[in-house]
């Protein structure tokens, strides 16, 4: 039989000790966890009796220093305790932990709004800083149209006169006056008048840009002051760089392959020109490439090309260029020509036109004739041979092309642009009078010039309308029919001018005319005069005398007569028909035959000795 082992009395104790230490244990381990809250308040009161503790206790602490400092510092230098760092670590983390938590409500309010509330919130904040833009705009508005401007008096600017005045100060001079200009009567001083402010802001801009003063009172004539001080800004800045394709070689789309291969920038000129190329940027020099030398394109600016697309040449015309050199215009022309036709190319100053005979080679172009003439004489030289089409690039004072020659600032004045109108008004009148009105495809001349002053321009456009039979195409944009106190024709507004400020181009003045005929309108009522009244002196003696006359000789002069020197008295007759008569009357054949008789060579003897031999 089996024995079943039996548990001993002292095991049975043990065992019930252990399950009552066990349940101990969680029943102390249940309330640490309900007294958590508790000593969270009680730590705060531990901390400040700990304080208090380690205050009393430092001269005791004193020499336990030592183990941390060996140096002299070790009497004032104490390190941190366990219980400081921990808290310390522990408000960080706490802090950190507050930022993620507020973090998470906003990105929880962001989640929660619509896609349509975020727009209208972002809309609302848009707006209120366009509100507060506008009140600080307002704000500058109103302090500056509440300001005046105190224009300097003569006095002022006398003392300043061996100061030297920064740009920026003339600057805002400047622009103080244009505003005061704008509202003349609420920012005007009392007492002052337009023209004080006027001539003022033109000194400023005279002494800004440098500038001669009368040129800039010119200009103040020709143009408002906002827009005179615009146009003298864009004069000082240099035009785009543009080039001209030469169609007798090549094609521009070659030509701008070519040269973006050679690390050239450029875009096409403009939609009026297809053959015009801007240079935006380039590594080597345009007029040195070997494009150029091969004339596959010429240096040309946009304003000189519009001449001769006004001018418009045809195949197998006959086309003067009166003032050709260097070439520009003239290779243009043969190029619009295909190579047909005749054009003569002349110059006065035979130095310049060696530059042109070298254009023409190099540009294979083979229709010119080069010569040089004074353009004043050309017509007596061409009277038997009219052209078809005429350009007449005029020399002029060049107020358009200061960006290219700066010079004009100082040394051109108004004397200057008096003396090239009254040039113009010479070369402008021959120009006409060469021009071929039977023409069936021409009979029309383009005058221009470099030059934006009204005196050169309109006003001697003006003075051909008066004295020869034409008319003038409209060109583009309207010229002046007003300036000052001078009034032109109403046909003159059919002129264009072009601006810096305006076309981004030098200043330039294009006007087309067409010619309707030699007549010229002073001297029309005069001629068909003079042509009346010398029909009827001839009628009158052939009414009047039935039987020829012979005339009277001039009784012959005594030899007393010579010696003394007596005077040989005229025949009473021819005195009274001058005097009956105003106009000057050719002389008569009887004074003529006199002559043939003493020539030697139309003799009577001679005459005889022929039929001699005969």
């Amino acid at each position: 039989m089996k024995v079943k082992k039996g548990r001993s009395p002292s095991q049975g104790k043990q065992g019930n000790k252990t399950k009552q230490q066990s349940k101990r244990k969680k029943q102390e381990i249940v309330k640490e966890q309900s007294s958590d809250d508790d000593e969270d308040v009680e730590l705060e009161e531990v901390k400040d009796q700990s304080d208090d503790d380690t205050s009393e206790s430092d001269a005791s602490e004193a020499p336990k220093a030592k183990k941390f400092f060996s140096d002299e510092n070790s009497k004032w230098l104490k390190p941190k305790t366990g219980k400081e760092l921990i808290s310390s670590d522990e408000e960080e983390d706490n802090v950190g932990h507050d930022d993620e938590i507020l973090g998470d409500d906003d990105d929880d309010q962001s989640s929660m709004e619509l896609e349509v509330e975020k727009q209208s919130r972002l809309l609302d904040e848009r707006m209120q800083e366009e509100e507060d833009e506008a009140e600080e705009d307002m704000r500058e508005a109103v302090s500056k149209n509440t300001a005046i401007y105190h224009l300097p008096t003569k006095e002022e600017l006398e003392r300043d006169v061996d100061r030297v005045v920064p740009p920026s100060e003339l600057r805002s001079h400047i622009e103080q006056i244009l505003e005061v200009l704008a509202h003349f009567k609420e920012r005007r001083e009392p007492g002052r008048t337009r023209s004080e402010y006027v001539d003022q802001l033109g000194a400023f801009i005279a002494e800004l840009y440098g500038y001669l003063p009368e040129l800039i009172e010119y200009f103040l004539t020709m143009f408002s002051p906002a827009e005179c001080l615009e146009f003298v800004d864009y004069s000082d800045k240099t035009r785009p760089l543009v080039i001209r394709t030469n169609t007798l070689k090549t094609r521009r789309k070659d030509l701008a392959l070519a040269l973006m291969k050679r690390g050239v920038t450029l875009d096409p000129l403009a939609s009026w020109s297809k053959v015009g190329l801007k240079i935006i940027e380039s590594n080597v020099p345009i007029g040195a490439t070997p494009e150029y030398l091969s004339g596959h394109y010429m240096l040309q600016s946009a304003a000189s090309m519009c001449p001769v697309l006004a001018l418009a040449p045809e195949t197998n015309e006959r086309v003067l260029d009166m003032s050709a050199a260097p070439g520009g215009k003239t290779s243009y022309m043969a190029q619009l020509m295909k190579n047909t036709g005749v054009i003569f190319a002349n110059d006065l100053k035979p130095d310049r036109q060696k530059a042109t005979v070298a254009n023409m080679h190099r540009l294979g172009v083979k229709n010119v004739i080069a010569c040089t003439h004074d353009g004043r004489k050309m017509p007596k030289l061409f009277q038997h041979y009219k052209f078809d089409r005429i350009l007449l690039d005029a020399p002029c004072s060049g107020l358009g092309v200061i960006s290219r020659d700066p010079s004009c600032k100082v040394q051109r004045t108004l004397t200057d642009v008096g003396k090239t109108a009254h040039l113009q008004k010479e070369l402008l009148l021959s120009a006409i009078d060469m021009l071929n009105h039977k023409s069936k495809t021409g009979g029309v001349m383009v005058y221009s010039t470099c030059s934006v002053s009204v005196a050169e321009n309109e006003e001697v456009v003006n003075y051909a309308l008066q004295k020869r039979d034409i008319k003038i195409v409209e060109t583009g944009s309207p010229g002046f029919t007003r300036y000052q106190q001078k009034r032109f024709h109403p046909s003159v507004a059919l002129t264009r001018r072009f601006y810096p400020h305006v076309h981004n181009m030098d200043g330039f003045y294009v006007c087309k005319i067409q010619k309707l005929s030699d007549t010229i309108p002073g001297e029309k009522k005069s001629g068909v005069v003079e042509e009346k009244e010398a029909v009827e002196v001839e009628d009158k003696p052939v009414q009047k005398s039935k039987e020829p006359t012979k005339p009277k000789e001039a009784p012959k002069r005594s030899k007393k007569s010579k010696k003394k020197g007596t005077k040989r008295s005229a025949p009473t007759e021819d005195v009274e028909q001058e005097k009956g008569s105003k106009l000057s009357v050719p002389p008569t054949m009887q004074k003529q035959a006199k002559k043939k008789k003493v020539n030697a060579k139309m003799s009577k003897p001679r005459r005889t000795r022929i039929d001699k031999l005969s």
